[in-house]
Parts: structure tokens; sequence; C-alpha cells
């Protein structure tokens, strides 16, 4: 099957790869659809948080890309019973593959695993969707998916999983004054999510127009373009200068870090979704003895996956103005350049194998 490969960082290639073949309890799909995310275009620049954490986040080589939707093609002995599927279903994978063996699997927190396998960033042990097909090994937490979904809907399962896990982290209560920063396909999915909580105030952040606009098609009271406007002031400004009540955090860049601890609350909630590509530096003593925050990290999209499908099947939640490019397989430097340079309006970039 042809599939792109992860050599290293910057070196991706078009290839051959033999094609995945199930073993007991284990599920092989025909890819239809699989997003570029925002860290798929830091991997491939060479990020030093992706390459050179510790541990790193990329093994190469890979098959990348972990928001994907497939058909199932092939069902290994017990596949179809253990997970109520058959071939010609519509399946979804939840994007990590938990060991079911350390303390976290164990007391039900799969999302923190020790070995944290997630899909397109391990060689040899989970191998991700930028391929012709895909295989979810045996202990993959597996979703069917209605059958009539369109796959560019479907695709973005992954991604309003997390949404709906960083919205819940924070706590949001009715008539909070809630900003969102980062308009990209995380914090649009946020955006609505947050919706549903009915705040007082949802106020979204972002230096691009053009995704501000969706944002307000989506839902948000309030936008604030941070290139054009102070958005600490405006924020303090619309609060009686208290502050937002909680910050999400979705831009991927230090700034909305900072931004965020001056513009919260005294006893805020702040969500921290994003993985930086750099270290971001802060006055902890604005966390503590300033203002004494509530600080709570978001990780994947843990018991959410049965949300995000229901309201994007629903359309509770819509994603027609977050999709905005859709390629050829072939073309994933194009795929990945438009994605992570956000150019002609891009938000979400999805290849079709």
């Amino acid at each position: 099957m042809k599939a792109v490969v992860c050599w290293g960082a910057g070196d991706y290639r078009y290839q051959d790869v033999p094609e995945p073949v199930p073993a007991d309890n284990e599920v092989v799909v025909k890819v239809k659809a699989c997003g570029v995310c925002a860290s798929d275009g830091k991997c491939f620049v060479g990020a030093s948080a992706y390459w050179g954490g510790s541990p790193p986040y990329v093994k190469a080589p890979v098959i990348p890309g972990h928001e994907f939707i497939g058909e199932v093609i092939a069902l290994g002995p017990g596949a179809g019973e253990y997970y109520q599927l058959k071939i010609g279903d519509k399946a979804v994978a939840e994007q990590i593959l938990p060991c079911w063996k350390c303390r976290y699997c164990l007391s039900g927190k799969y999302w923190m695993c020790e070995k944290n396998y997630v899909f397109g960033f391990q060689g040899g042990i989970d191998d991700g969707g930028m391929a012709e097909y895909l295989k979810y090994p045996r202990g993959s937490l597996v979703h069917r998916v209605p059958s009539d979904m369109p796959d560019k809907v479907a695709a973005m399962i992954e991604p309003l999983s997390c949404a709906i896990h960083a919205v819940q982290r924070g706590k949001i209560e009715l008539g909070d004054t809630v900003v969102i920063a980062g308009m990209g396909p995380l914090g649009l999915g946020m955006l609505q999510v947050a919706k549903l909580k009915s705040p007082g105030q949802l106020i979204a952040l972002d230096a691009r127009e053009s995704r501000l606009e969706v944002a307000r098609k989506l839902g948000a009271d309030i936008t604030i373009n941070v290139a054009r406007e102070e958005a600490v002031k405006k924020v303090l400004q619309l609060t009686g200068g208290y502050g937002c009540d909680v910050y999400l955090e979705a831009t991927g860049v230090p700034a909305g870090v900072i931004q965020g601890l001056r513009m919260i609350r005294k006893l805020g909630n702040f969500v921290e979704f994003s993985v930086m590509a750099e270290e971001t530096q802060v006055d902890w003593t604005i966390i503590g003895d300033r203002k004494e925050l509530n600080i709570y990290g978001s990780h994947l999209g843990p018991y959410c996956y049965p949300l995000a499908i229901d309201y994007l099947y629903r359309g509770v939640v819509k994603v027609d103005n977050i999709v905005t490019h859709v390629l050829p397989l072939e073309e994933f430097r194009r795929a990945f350049e438009i994605a992570h340079q956000g150019l002609d309006n891009a938000i979400k970039v999805l290849l079709i194998p």
C-alpha cells in the first residue's frame, strides 16, 4: 500500500509499505480521511519539543496521522464480537493505545498511560492514518461510527473529543465569562462545546480575522483580534476589572499562556491544552500568591468519543466551516505547508488516500 512515512525531521516520504494484517482482536480499516494536526506540522519542521524531548514524541520511521476515520475491511479472530463490528462498518480508534498494565491504565485513567503510545508517533508500535490502510492493534479503544456520517465530518471525531475534554476540565458554571484563545480546529470545537454550558460571555481570541469570523458564526459572543487590540485590557473592561472566570489555552504559542495568566480573575480556572514547540516562561507568583489559580492540564479525549460522535452526527457541533482543505495523500507536503502556515485561510486540512 501507499503511505507517508516519517524517517526524521523534515524527511517524510510517500512510499510503498506492507499492508497491515489483523491478528486476534485486531481490526484493519481502509482509511477514508486523515486530518493534519498542528503537531504533525511541528514534527515535520523539526520542533525540538517533539524530537528532542525526554522522551521524544516521535520515534521514526513511523506513519504519521492520529485524526482518522476508516471502513472495516478485515477483522482478526474475535475482533468482530469484541468490538461489535462487521465488514463495511465505519470505525474510529481513540488516539492512544493503552498498555493496560501501568497504574494509570489499571485505575481507569488510560489516557495517561505510562507508555504513551499514540497513533502516528511511535514506529513499529502505533503507525497512523496517513496511509491507504490502518490497523487498530489489540487493546485499542474502537468506536463504531454511523455509516452515513460524511468522512470529512467523521475525521473530526478525534479533535472534537480533545475539545470536549478540555471544556470539561474548565468546570464552566452558568453565567461564567469564558475566554478561548486560539481559533484553530481545537479552539473552534471548544467554543461550540463551551456554548452548551451556557456561559454568560463566550469570548474568542485569535490573530487572524478569518478565524474570528468563523468563531462568530459558531457562537462566540465577542471576538478579539489579539494582533489589533489589547486583549487583556478588553477582557478586564468586559468583566468590571476582575478578569475572566475560565481561560482555555489552544494557541500553541507561549504568548497565549502569558496572556491568559494576566486576564484571568483570582481563583479562576486555567486550562492548558496546547503542546508547545518551545518552552514557556511565566511568573509563577501570579498562579500562587497573586491569584491562587486552578491550573488544569488537558490531554487527549478520554471517555469523550461517544459524545463527539453524537454531537457531530446530530449537528450539535458543526465542522463545515472548520474543514477548509481536502487534498490527496500524495500531496502531503503541500497539506503540511498549508496547515502549518495557515495558508489560504486554512483551518483544518484533510488528506484522502
